[in-house]
C-alpha cells in the first residue's frame, strides 16, 4: 500500500505524464478490443446452438496441375438428395443462396419482408424448437405439398401482435395462401436472417439445376466427421468424376468444415489483417510510453539515486515503477473500455446489415478479459526498458551529476531513437496499405459507367408471386405501371429492367447458334428489358437498334448484346444478325456499350464489365421470370428533366394504379447502386486509415517527445556553445538531427517491411500493384513532412534560450 500511494502522489505531480499515457493507452488498447470483438464474434465465441461443435457445412477442394482452391460447396438439386439419402452421419437441410424479398399481406395491410426458404429439419438440424407451433414436415416441402410458413419472433410481434392465435391462420405471402405453422423463439440467430421462412421444396429441376443452395449438417450421434466426409465424397462421387472429365488434369474431394468456419470463410482473411493492424498501433503506443518512460526515469535518477544510498534496494526502485505501470495500465484499460464501446457502436454503424454472417458483436466477457490482459501486458512492455535501465544506475555517478544530468543520457537517447524508428516502420506498412486500398476503391468508382446517371431514380420490386409467373399478367404489369410513370410531370422515360448497372444480373448458359462459333455455350449476364430501357439510361447504341412496343410476345425473337458479349464470344465488334439461343433462336438486333456491373461467375473485382445478353421483357419465358423472381427484384427507372419533388411517392402511386398489393422494397439513386457494390472496399479504406492515421499521430508524437526532452535535456549545453560563438540554428540542426535521422531509418525499414508485409492486401488490390510506386513515394512524402515538422517545432524552443541566463543557472 506505501507504494500505491506513492504512486499515485507521483502521478498527480506530473499531470501531463499520466493523462498522456492514459489517453495513449486508451486509444491503442480500445482500437484493439474493438476490433478483438467483431473476431471474437466471427471467428472465437462458439454459434448460439446447441452442441455447436456438431454442426458444419460442405467445402470443396479442387486442385490441379500448381492450382489448388477451396470454397463452399454449392448445393444442386441432385447433390440435395444424394446428400439427404445417402449420409447416414449426418442429418442435413439446405437453404436457398439469400433471403429474397417478399410482399406480405396480412388482413388488409401488405408489407414487403425478407424471406427464407429453407428444407424440412433445418431447425432441427441448428437445434431449435420454435416457441409456438412446429417446424416443417417433410410433406411440406415437397413439390405440391401443403403451403406452409413460419415467422420470425420480430415479424410476430409486429404484423400480428404477438398474438399466440396465430397458428393455424393463412396470410397471403407471394401472391397465394399459406398457413402459419410455427413461431421462433426471441432472440434466435440464424445462418440466413429472415422475417419469414417458407420450405425450399429442393429438386433437381428449375434452380435445382444449378448449385443454388446450401448446405447445413449436423452430426448424428455416435458419427465422426471422418466417416461423414467418406460418406459425402462417395455420395458425390459421379458429380467429382463429372467435373474431372470435363477439367482433365483435376481432382475434386469435400470435405466437411464447423459451421462457424464455414460462415466466416470470406471474412477471415480481412478481420484477421485488421487484427493485425490494430496490433501494430498498440506496438507503436508500447514504443512511445517506453520513450516516455524512459525520459520520466533520466528525470528521476538523482531521486532513485537518493533512496539507494539511504538504504533502499534495486527492487524496490523497480517495484516502484513496476506499480505506477500497473495503475496507469488499469486507468487506460477502463478507458479503452468506453473508447472500445464507442468504436464498436461506431463500427456496426459503418457496416450494413447482414454484412456479418453474426447478429451480436458485443464487449462480452471475453472481450473485456482480453482489453485487461491488454492493459497487463502494455504495461510490462512499456515498463521493461526503464526497468533494465535503472538496474544499471551507477550510483557515484548520479549523486555527483545533480539534478541537472541524468544518467545514460546518451545511451537513453539511442534506445528512444530506436524506438521511434520502430514506430516509423510500421506506420509506413499501415499508411502504404491504406493508401492502396484508398487506390482501389477511386479505381472502382472511377470506373466509366457506360451510362447517364443524372435525373434517374430506381425502386426495386418483388415479383416472387405466383400470379406474375403467366407472362401475359406480367406483360400487363409493366404496361400499365410504366404508362402511369410516363404521365407523372418532369419524367422524360420509364423503363424496366431485371437488373441495372453496378447490380449483379442472373447468370446463364447462352448458346451460339449460327457462324464458326455454333454450338458454343458460354455463360453471361441475361437480362430482361422493356423498350425505353437503353434510352432511359443513355446507354449509348454502337450498331443496330434498341428494342420497340413491336417487338412482342408474338413477333421474332430479339435480343441485344454488350460490347464485350460481341468480342469475347462472337470475336467482331459489330455482330447485328448473329443468332443466339437453341430452340427457339433470336436475332442479335443492336450492340450497346458496357456498362460497369457487380460481379457473376469467375469475376476478380466487385465491379467489372461482364458479357451480357439483353431481352425484352414481352419475350421473357415464363421459366425465366419464375426463376430469376426468385433472386433478383427487377427494377422501375425513370428519367426525370430535372429534380422533381415527391418522385418516390408519385412512382408508388403509379405502381399502385396497376396493382395496389404491391409495395417498392426501396427507392435508389444509381450513386447508391455504386455505393452498395464496393461496399466492402470502403469499409476496408475507413477502418484501415482510421488505423493508419492513429499510427501517423502516434509517430508524430513521438518524433516531438524526442526533440523536445533532447532540447530540455541539454539547455545547458545550448547555452554555452551559444555564448561561445555558435548560431541558434546550428544548434536547431543539430538537436533536430536526432528527430531526422529516427524518422529516415525508420521510412527505410518501413520500406523494407511493406515488401513482405503489403502481399496480404494484394487479394484486396484492384486497378494497383502491390508495389505502387506512387502510393509508396506519396506515404514517403507524408511521412517525411510529419518527421519535418515534428522536429522544427521542438526546436523553435532554441531560441528562447539566453545564454547569460543559463550560465547564472549554473
Amino acid at each position: 500500500m506505501p507504494d500505491v500511494r506513492f504512486a499515485f502522489r507521483q502521478l498527480l505531480r506530473n499531470k501531463a505524464f499520466a493523462v498522456t499515457v492514459i489517453v495513449t493507452l486508451a486509444l491503442s488498447i480500445g482500437a484493439n478490443s474493438a476490433i478483438f470483438s467483431v473476431v471474437n464474434a466471427l471467428l472465437i465465441r462458439p454459434l448460439p446452438y446447441p452442441q455447436p461443435e456438431r454442426l458444419g457445412t460442405i467445402f470443396g477442394n479442387v486442385s490441379g496441375p500448381g492450382n489448388a482452391e477451396d470454397e463452399r460447396s454449392g448445393v444442386d438439386g441432385e447433390k440435395w438428395e444424394l446428400l439427404r439419402d445417402n449420409v447416414p452421419s449426418v442429418l442435413a437441410a439446405v437453404q436457398s443462396g439469400f433471403a429474397a424479398g417478399a410482399n406480405l399481406k396480412a388482413g388488409s395491410a401488405v408489407e414487403y419482408v425478407h424471406a427464407g426458404r429453407v428444407s424440412a429439419h433445418y431447425f432441427e438440424v441448428l437445434g431449435t424448437l420454435p416457441r409456438l407451433g412446429r417446424n416443417f414436415t417433410e410433406d411440406e416441402d415437397r413439390d405440391g405439398g401443403p403451403q406452409a410458413a413460419v415467422l420470425s419472433d420480430g415479424l410476430w410481434r409486429s404484423a400480428f401482435g404477438a398474438d399466440p392465435r396465430v397458428i393455424g391462420t393463412n396470410i397471403l405471402l407471394k401472391g397465394e395462401p399459406y398457413t402459419i405453422v410455427g413461431v421462433l423463439p426471441p432472440h434466435f440467430s440464424m445462418p440466413q436472417p429472415a422475417d419469414i421462412f417458407t420450405p425450399i421444396r429442393a429438386s433437381r429441376h428449375g434452380e435445382g439445376t444449378g448449385n443454388n443452395f446450401t448446405a447445413i449438417v449436423r452430426l448424428r450421434p455416435g458419427a465422426t466427421w471422418q466417416q461423414a466426409d467418406t460418406q459425402i465424397n462417395a455420395a458425390w462421387a459421379d458429380h467429382a468424376n463429372r467435373f474431372e472429365k470435363h477439367n482433365p488434369g483435376t481432382h475434386v474431394s469435400y470435405y466437411s468444415v464447423p459451421l462457424q468456419q464455414g460462415q466466416s470463410a470470406d471474412l477471415r482473411g480481412p478481420v484477421v489483417a485488421l487484427m493485425g493492424a490494430v496490433a501494430f498501433i498498440l506496438m507503436i503506443a508500447c514504443a512511445n510510453l517506453a520513450g516516455l518512460m524512459l525520459v520520466r526515469v533520466a528525470r528521476r535518477t538523482p531521486e532513485f539515486a537518493t533512496r539507494l544510498a539511504l538504504g533502499a534496494s534495486r527492487w524496490d526502485i523497480l517495484r516502484q515503477l513496476w506499480t505506477e505501470g500497473i495503475i496507469l495500465a488499469l486507468a487506460g484499460g477502463l478507458a479503452a473500455v468506453l473508447v472500445a464501446f464507442g468504436s464498436l457502436r461506431a463500427i456496426n454503424t459503418l457496416l450494413p446489415p447482414d454484412m456479418l454472417p453474426v447478429q451480436n458483436t458485443s464487449l462480452d466477457g471475453r472481450v473485456l478479459f482480453f482489453t485487461a490482459l491488454a492493459s497487463i501486458a502494455t504495461s510490462v512492455l512499456f515498463g521493461l526498458l526503464p526497468a533494465l535501465q535503472t538496474r544499471r544506475l551507477d550510483l557515484r555517478a548520479a549523486i555527483a551529476a545533480g539534478s541537472s544530468r541524468s544518467v545514460s543520457a546518451s545511451g537513453h537517447t539511442r534506445v528512444r531513437q530506436a524506438l521511434i524508428a520502430g514506430e516509423i516502420a510500421l506506420t509506413v506498412v499501415l499508411l502504404a496499405a491504406s493508401g492502396l486500398l484508398v487506390r482501389t476503391l477511386v479505381y472502382l468508382e472511377t470506373l466509366p459507367p457506360g451510362f447517364d446517371a443524372t435525373n434517374v431514380m430506381a425502386a426495386r420490386l418483388s415479383l416472387d408471386d405466383v400470379r406474375y409467373h403467366d407472362p401475359a399478367k406480367f406483360r400487363d404489369l409493366l404496361t400499365r405501371s410504366l404508362a402511369a410513370m410516363r404521365r407523372i410531370p418532369g419524367v422524360e422515360s420509364a423503363a424496366v429492367g431485371l437488373s441495372l448497372p453496378y447490380e449483379r444480373g442472373l447468370n446463364d448458359g447462352v448458346k451460339i447458334a449460327d457462324g464458326k462459333e455454333a454450338g458454343n455455350q458460354p455463360t453471361a449476364t441475361v437480362i430482361y428489358v422493356s423498350p425505353q430501357y437503353f434510352e432511359t439510361l443513355r446507354i449509348p447504341v454502337l450498331a443496330g437498334r434498341t428494342f420497340t412496343d413491336t417487338d412482342t410476345a408474338n413477333s421474332q425473337r430479339v435480343a441485344i448484346i454488350n460490347q464485350s458479349f460481341a468480342r469475347r464470344y462472337l470475336h467482331k465488334p459489330d455482330a447485328t444478325g448473329r443468332q443466339l439461343g437453341a430452340d427457339v433462336p433470336r436475332q442479335v438486333v443492336g450492340i450497346v456499350a458496357d456498362v460497369a456491373k457487380a460481379p457473376g461467375f469467375d469475376s476478380d473485382q466487385p465491379l467489372n464489365v461482364e458479357p451480357t445478353i439483353y431481352v425484352p421483357a414481352t419475350q421473357a419465358p415464363g421459366a425465366l421470370i419464375a426463376v430469376a423472381h426468385i433472386w433478383f427484384q427487377p427494377s422501375w427507372i425513370v428519367r426525370t428533366s430535372s429534380p422533381v419533388s415527391g418522385l418516390t411517392e408519385q412512382m408508388q402511386h403509379a405502381l399502385a394504379s396497376a396493382d395496389p398489393s404491391l409495395p417498392f422494397s426501396g427507392f435508389y439513386r444509381m450513386t447508391d447502386l455504386r455505393a452498395e457494390a464496393v461496399t466492402m472496399q470502403r469499409v476496408e479504406v475507413t477502418l484501415l486509415t482510421t488505423l493508419a492515421a492513429l499510427a501517423l499521430l502516434l509517430s508524430a508524437i513521438g518524433i516531438f517527445a524526442l526533440v523536445s526532452n533532447l532540447v530540455v535535456q541539454r539547455t545547458r549545453e545550448i547555452g554555452i556553445r551559444i555564448a561561445l560563438g555558435s548560431s541558434y540554428s546550428q544548434a536547431m540542426v543539430e538537436i533536430g538531427r536526432s528527430g531526422l535521422v529516427s524518422a529516415g531509418c525508420g521510412l527505410g525499414a518501413g520500406l523494407v517491411l511493406s515488401a513482405f508485409a503489403l502481399r496480404v492486401t494484394k487479394s484486396a488490390l484492384y486497378g494497383v500493384r502491390v508495389y505502387d510506386p506512387l502510393t509508396l513515394f506519396g506515404v514517403l512524402a507524408v511521412l517525411g513532412m510529419i518527421a519535418l515538422g515534428a522536429t522544427y517545432l521542438p526546436t523553435l524552443r532554441i531560441a528562447r534560450i539566453h545564454p547569460a541566463e543559463t550560465l547564472r543557472a549554473e
